[in-house]
Parts: structure tokens; C-alpha cells; sequence
């Protein structure tokens, strides 16, 4: 999963960071890549935190989102992917029914999303399982 972050410096301070879709989240480094690297494990610690006390861990928005949002001003957006797989668990396989029309729907939404049939359908899920996009842990 991409979660967009803020990347900030003003004179004379480090590289700060803030992950605008988990409040609450936010790390530095003295270089940018040192800031990548701290924002990676700011976010993981961060939904660690949330799945171990039974919270709903929020799915990111498009950077576009956030600058129509007028955040950002000042900084510069990247993109930190984070294996929420390896933090929720191991993946379970199923075997589903699914009426065909239905599947070439998902497919051809999971085709313009840049997903599979199976991350689109967990996606999906997760979206709409809790209100205000969140993942629903439980």
C-alpha cells in the first residue's frame, strides 16, 4: 500500500516528515533518504500500534487528494510502500462464487486500479468496512 508523506526542511533543521492519512504519524532524518527510511518504519510502528490495540488502520489517499486539500504547502510528496499484508498476517486463501457478470466487473476495476482480482477485492473490502475509508481490523 503507498502512503503518500510530506517531506519538509526548513534552514538549517533536518528533513521533516508527516504522513497526512495516519494523524499522529511523523519521523525526520538528517538526508532525504534517511528520511524515506525513518518514515517507513514511522508508519509501520504506527499501524502496529493500531492493529495491536484494535483500531481501524486508515488506507491512504492520492497525493492529489491531499494537495486539493491545500496540504503541502512548502513541501515536497512521496510515495513510502507499506506491506500491510506482513502487518495484518499471512494471506488466507478461499474459494468464492461470484456470478460472471460480477467478476468481469471486478476485473475490469481491479484492471484500472493496477490491482489484481484478489487485492482489488481486499481493498475494496477494507475501503468499505469501516466509514471515512478506513480498514477494518477485526
Amino acid at each position: 500500500m503507498l502512503y503518500p508523506i510530506l517531506i519538509h526542511k526548513d534552514s538549517g533543521s533536518v528533513y521533516g516528515v508527516t504522513v497526512p492519512d495516519l494523524p499522529g504519524c511523523f519521523s525526520a532524518g538528517d538526508t532525504m533518504d534517511e528520511a524515506l527510511q525513518q518514515a517507513r518504519e514511522a508508519i509501520e510502528l504506527h499501524i502496529e500500534g493500531l492493529l495491536e490495540d484494535g483500531q481501524s488502520v486508515p488506507l491512504p489517499q492520492t497525493i492529489d487528494t491531499h494537495i486539493q486539500a491545500d496540504q503541502g504547502l512548502g513541501g515536497s510528496w512521496a510515495l513510502v510502500d507499506i506491506d500491510l499484508d506482513r502487518l495484518m498476517g499471512p494471506a488466507e486463501r478461499i474459494n468464492i462464487t461470484v456470478p460472471r457478470f460480477a467478476l468481469r466487473k471486478i476485473d475490469s476495476a481491479a484492471a484500472k486500479s493496477g490491482m489484481n482480482r484478489s487485492q482489488y477485492l481486499v481493498s475494496s473490502a477494507l475501503k468499505n468496512s469501516n466509514p471515512g475509508t478506513q480498514a477494518d481490523t477485526n
